[in-house]
């Protein structure tokens, strides 16, 4: 093997180690919810979703602003619809399958609902909330990525060019962000974007 078929393999697995890296932060931290990931709920079933988990309030905190109501009165909401929506452990201790999009979409409508109901206020306001939060998750998601891609190409771990490749794959959702409605990665499940 030569010299920059070995350089080339190299960076190539520097690239997908990031890669790896990303995503599999995304999804560690999807079950404490710290991942940080936007989307619509009207947009691809491929966009995140804020999911559950302890995120120091963010989730919470911009419901509240876009909802016009109290932060306490919010996350004691979210973490009521969440109890309520919680998807049951299978019995035999396996691991559950992750639901289908059909099954994600219809946990997100529910959470929106229920959520709704909870905080008073119109299921549509909820959906335009949540998808605000899951704009300003992904786009410090992304910040947070960029600073880290950054500081890899000023060591010389990167190149310009690798960074660029790993920016366009979050910005296609292929990296970063994983999430969806429901038991995985929507507003009642893990995977997804943080949650208060």
């Amino acid at each position: 093997m030569n010299r920059s078929t070995i350089v080339r393999t190299g960076v190539a697995g520097a690239v997908a180690g990031l890669g790896l890296s990303v995503g599999g932060v995304a999804l560690a931290n999807a079950d404490t919810g710290t991942a940080s990931t936007t989307g619509s709920t009207s947009s691809s079933s491929s966009t995140a979703r804020p999911g559950p988990g302890r995120d120091g309030g963010r989730l919470a905190a911009t419901l509240a602003k876009e909802l016009g109501l109290s932060q306490s009165k919010v996350k004691a909401a979210l973490d009521a619809v969440r109890d309520d929506l919680k998807p049951a452990k299978p019995a035999d201790g396996t691991t559950p399958t992750p639901p289908t999009e059909a099954q994600r979409a219809a946990h997100e409508a529910a959470f929106a609902k229920a959520l709704a109901a909870k905080l008073g206020v119109s299921e549509a306001k909820v959906k335009a909330a949540l998808d605000a939060a899951r704009t300003e998750a992904r786009a410090t998601e992304r910040a947070n990525l960029k600073t880290r891609l950054d500081a890899a190409v000023k060591a010389g771990k990167l190149t310009d060019a690798d960074e660029a490749s790993v920016l366009k794959a979050f910005d296609a959702e292929v990296i970063g962000g994983f999430g969806g409605p429901g038991g995985h990665g929507g507003p009642g499940g893990p995977g997804g974007a943080p949650a208060a």
